[in-house]
């Protein structure tokens, strides 16, 4: 049998995933419609305000830090999520109105879906940049580590939406989207919970193939 040389040997495949540039054009694509109409202006740029600094953020970085397919898929649901939310103002999505209507709820539920991808998506940000920038990778300490750092950030956010409160007063409504819920701050907190949780558990093992492709890949380079 033919020893190959190392030389020789097929380089391992480049893991297929979207081209950056399509999901940042449609993130683009998407905060322009969003801003054009926008319900109330100051409410869109606080809504959408992690997309104006997180989209350039990723965009400057990538040749030395590129995000494996599953987060930067996830991170442009995310702003499209963010930009519907801004353009309509939480509490006045008109899906969240068919779905309150349909289902006989007593308030627009879309706040409540946005702050379960606010802990969905930051997850797999959170987990790849502990696994590659940290010896958490491969810990037990991992998932419980993401899970406490996306809740820290959800209350993190709540005591943004109090300050604003405090400065902007009933201006600040639009933003809160309290719709009259004097619990709304933990509903917040538990769905963005759940959803860093239900993260962890679903997206963990395909997330820890990404990673390893993403390195093989690098390492060819």
């Amino acid at each position: 049998m033919t020893a190959v040389h190392p030389a020789q040997r097929p380089a391992p495949a480049r893991p297929r995933r979207i081209p950056p540039a399509l999901l940042a054009g449609a993130v683009v694509a998407g905060m322009a419609v969003s801003a054009w109409g926008a319900r109330d202006r100051t409410t869109w740029f606080l809504e959408t305000v992690w997309v104006l600094v997180g989209l350039p953020l990723v965009v400057l970085t990538w040749r030395r830090f590129p995000l494996t397919g599953l987060l930067a898929g996830l991170l442009t649901a995310h702003a499209l999520v963010l930009a519907v939310g801004g353009h309509y103002t939480y509490a006045q999505v008109p899906a969240g109105d068919w779905v309150r209507d349909t289902f006989g709820l007593d308030r627009n539920p879309y706040d409540r879906f946005g702050h379960l991808v606010q802990g969905f998506v930051p997850a797999v940000l959170v987990r790849e940049l502990l696994s590659r920038t940290s010896p958490l990778r491969g810990s037990r300490w991992l998932a419980p580590l993401t899970v406490c750092a996306c809740l820290a950030f959800s209350a993190s956010f709540e005591l943004l939406e109090w300050l604003a409160a405090e400065v902007g007063g009933h201006g600040a409504d639009a933003f809160l989207a309290t719709q009259g819920d004097v619990w709304d701050t933990q509903w917040d907190m538990f769905c963005a919970l759940v959803g860093a949780t239900v993260s962890v558990l679903l997206l963990g093992r395909p997330h820890d193939r990404q990673l390893r492709a993403l390195e093989a890949a690098q390492r060819v380079v």
